[in-house]
Formats: structure tokens, C-alpha cells, sequence
């Protein structure tokens, strides 16, 4: 994963756990998804439009 080890990864954790608190993790997971959910599918549509656009002409 991005070639972090387990470690780097816990260590990570550990300290995203320290700063925002275990009621504010699920909140930012939650936020996070939803921001890439819409991201992709804003991609996929750029991706329908330029193919419609390329079977118009």
C-alpha cells in the first residue's frame, strides 16, 4: 500500500487516532468515501460525454 510497511501504517493510524479522537474517525472515513464516490463517477461521466462526442462526428 504506496510502500508504506504495517508499521508505518499503525504508526499512522495511532496518530490519526490521537489528533481527531475515535468519534471523529467514522465521520472523516464517511466524508473521505464520499468524496471519492463522487470523484469517480465524475470521471466515468467525463468518460461517457467524450465518447458520445467521438460518435457524433
Amino acid at each position: 500500500m504506496f510502500g508504506l510497511g504495517w508499521l508505518e501504517v499503525g504508526v499512522i493510524a495511532i496518530v490519526a487516532l490521537l489528533i481527531f479522537g475515535p468519534k471523529k474517525i467514522p465521520e472523516l472515513g464517511n466524508a473521505l468515501g464520499k468524496t471519492l464516490r463522487g470523484f469517480k463517477e465524475e470521471l466515468n461521466h467525463t468518460d461517457d460525454e467524450a465518447t458520445s462526442e467521438k460518435e457524433q462526428e
